[in-house]
């Protein structure tokens, strides 16, 4: 058996070299299969994630290879989804519980803010949660308001939740073992546009695949990405992009034609939170974008965004710029016109360097 060792996976770490090509669907099915493999504590569960292995495919082929008492379906209420997983996690097992889109979770955030948030801390350490939410995020898909959203910002206000979106599939399957094994529960948001290929925005040009993108080579079998460790995806010198998810590929896009030599940053997890690769790079540039697709006000930027200006003040030689969504439901006919796309993106980034 090989000893593990570092690789370039964005500080993971796994066993052997061996790397299959993968979409981030596959990717997080395989990491979930590999979970299930080493650990018998783990189950899967959620609305169609047993027999029919999930709306995107995400489990496919785990109930007939673990059985229906590790991979099953569930009824339609997400707050019995939750609070089941987190009676399971009090009791022992590591339940990783599917929420169909993360615009359903709202039923279930009663379990997940009072609950398993809480479990650790009202037991003094004699019970916790080790429990994973894993629920599609974010819009261009056309799904409208109730299948666009992204709260986010509603999970990392909440003390004792790790919050986690990775951007591509090597990142989302060592971050998924990362969050199986935790001792804490996770909310683990899955960017659904990202699922079958990286997208910078551009909604008018043909699809790219994962398997023409560096981030689509995945190791094989268990490998771990550390929780709270953001990587920088893009350097630069001009400005410093904050940013996670699908806007990952976006920020890239609109550094490239932008003209501008923007150092974009990979978030990965949002709490824990990796400040000290924000900060020497906001430091080192003197211009910070803080760049996400949920809505606007009260956003997980507006904490980056302060974050920055506390740690960051002496050296910053502009005003702290956001983009995001509109304060609007996700509209369904005016998609692109909600999505902070590259042209925005830029656009802010011409007018952060424009700044005496």
């Amino acid at each position: 058996m090989p000893k593990c060792r570092r690789t370039c996976c964005g500080n993971a770490t796994r066993r052997g070299s061996e790397m299959a090509r993968m979409t981030m669907i596959e990717a997080i099915r395989d990491a979930l299969d590999v979970a299930m493999g080493r650990d018998p504590t783990v189950v899967v569960f959620g609305e169609d994630v047993g027999y029919f292995g999930g709306v995107f495919r995400c489990t496919a082929g785990l109930q007939a290879k673990y059985g229906k008492t590790r991979c099953f379906d569930t009824p339609i209420n997400e707050s019995g989804i939750v609070g089941t997983g987190i009676g399971m996690a009090a009791y022992g097992l590591r339940p990783v519980v599917e929420i169909q889109f993360a615009d359903y979770v709202y039923p279930a955030y009663d379990q997940i803010v009072s609950e398993a948030a809480r479990l650790r801390y009202r037991s003094a350490g004699e019970f916790t949660c080790p429990m994973v939410v894993r629920m599609p995020t974010g819009g261009g898909i056309f799904g409208g308001q109730t299948h666009s959203q992204s709260p986010e910002a509603l999970f990392t206000h909440v003390t004792g939740l790790k919050t986690v979106v990775p951007s591509n599939p090597r990142d989302a399957k060592g971050l998924l073992l990362s969050a199986i094994e935790d001792p804490d529960p996770v909310i683990f948001l899955e960017p659904k546009r990202l699922y079958n290929g990286p997208f910078d925005g551009h909604h008018d040009r043909p699809v790219t695949a994962w398997k023409a993108h560096e981030l689509g080579e995945v190791p094989e079998g268990h490998y771990t990405i550390p929780l709270g460790k953001a990587v920088i995806r893009r350097p630069g010198q001009a400005a410093t992009i904050l940013t996670y998810g699908t806007m990952v590929h976006v920020a890239l896009a609109a550094a490239a034609e932008s003209g501008v030599d923007a150092e974009v940053i990979d978030l990965r997890s949002l709490l824990p939170l990796d400040l000290d690769t924000i900060t020497a790079s906001v430091r080192r540039t003197g211009r910070c974008l803080v760049l996400h697709e949920a809505t606007l006000t009260s956003g997980f930027g507006a904490e980056l965004a302060a974050l920055v200006q506390a740690e960051c003040f002496w050296h910053l030689e502009a005003p702290i710029r956001r983009v995001a969504g509109w304060d609007t439901p996700y509209p369904h006919v005016h998609e692109w016109s909600y999505f902070p796309g590259p042209a925005r993106v830029a656009e802010a980034l011409r007018q952060l360097i424009e700044v005496a």
